[in-house]
């Protein structure tokens, strides 16, 4: 939504009137539906660019000015047409995604040159990813003084993974190697995944966790748990959830993780298409059951606290 204001020219003196663009930036492209843009960023980088593509301007923000929820970024542009480039968390201090191939003190001349790459070490990561959103608006300077609004999508996701034996046994985080792998390290200005080279994330942080006592007596259940921080995860795209025995080298499970993820959605919110609902919902939690032998019990998981019943999925 655009809001146009002038000021009246009956007025004499117009020194008052507000003049150029000014930007404001919400984020509620989550499953709550509520702007928590300033919540979420600690640093906003924005980019200008003409109706041809071509570099016009650039500003960054950072610290407690972002948390102002009625903060705004103002640029003096000329009439014209203009497209809005921003990138929140990208050079924050902890900053996990970066210009590809540009330093932060060197701007894409072209927009088409704009592409933002996941910090990996030889395609691996390990690491608690920082957030990151991305955000894009065309702008029609028509008058002196536009408002516009940016919304922000969020492209980091947090994954947490547990084991529970069936018969409520305690489980050892350290006895399993946790991986996932997906093809979704370098996105293009409008955002969209490009092909790259597939990485492998392990978990930035595992362990184990009591939950609970079985039904038999007082005995605490104990749970393995391993949490992964991922780049924007795709429908369809490949990505894979494999969990390994390391003392047997058996495979516990080799799942095509988008489309667990997905199962939620069928059950809750069939409406949604597939990919929206991947971006929208950034923290996921998914509880596989084991039998005595360490076998995954392939009928149902839990994923965000709902049970899902497993139908002949493709795995």
């Amino acid at each position: 939504m655009v809001a146009i204001t002038s000021c009246e020219s009956i007025y004499t003196d117009q020194s008052d009137c507000p003049s150029g663009l000014d930007l404001y930036f919400r984020y509620d492209y989550n499953m709550s539906y509520v702007n928590t843009f300033h919540k979420k960023n600690d640093c906003l980088t924005v980019y200008v660019y003409d109706s041809e593509g071509n570099f016009v301007a650039t500003r960054t923000e950072a610290g407690d000015v972002l948390a102002d929820e009625d903060y705004h970024m103002e640029f003096d542009l000329p009439e014209g047409n203009y497209n809005i480039i921003a990138y929140g968390g990208m050079f924050c201090e902890r900053s996990s995604f970066t210009l590809s191939n540009y330093s932060a003190k060197s701007v894409p001349n072209k927009m088409s040159d704009i592409y933002v790459e996941l910090n990996h070490h030889n395609f691996t990561s390990d690491k608690q990813l920082h957030n990151h959103f991305h955000g894009m608006e065309k702008v029609v300077m028509d008058s002196e003084f536009v408002q516009d609004t940016v919304y922000m999508m969020k492209n980091t996701n947090n994954i947490r993974i547990i084991l529970q034996q069936a018969q409520g046994e305690p489980i050892a985080s350290s006895d399993f190697t946790f991986t996932v792998t997906d093809d979704n390290t370098l996105m293009d200005y409008k955002n969209s995944v490009v092909p790259n080279g597939v990485i492998t994330y392990s978990p930035w942080t595992c362990g184990e966790e009591v939950i609970g006592s079985t039904d038999q007596g007082d005995t605490p259940t104990s749970v393995a748990f391993a949490e992964f921080s991922t780049a924007r995860i795709m429908a369809g795209a490949g990505s894979r959830l494999t969990i390994t025995h390391n003392k047997t080298g058996d495979e516990v499970l080799s799942i095509p993780l988008d489309k667990y993820l997905l199962l939620l959605r069928s059950e809750l919110y069939a409406d949604m298409p597939a990919q929206e609902y991947l971006d929208r919902e950034d923290e996921w939690s998914m509880i596989f059951f084991l039998d005595s032998g360490l076998r995954w019990i392939n009928t149902h998981i839990v994923i965000n606290d709902w049970t899902v019943r497993l139908n002949h999925i493709e795995i």
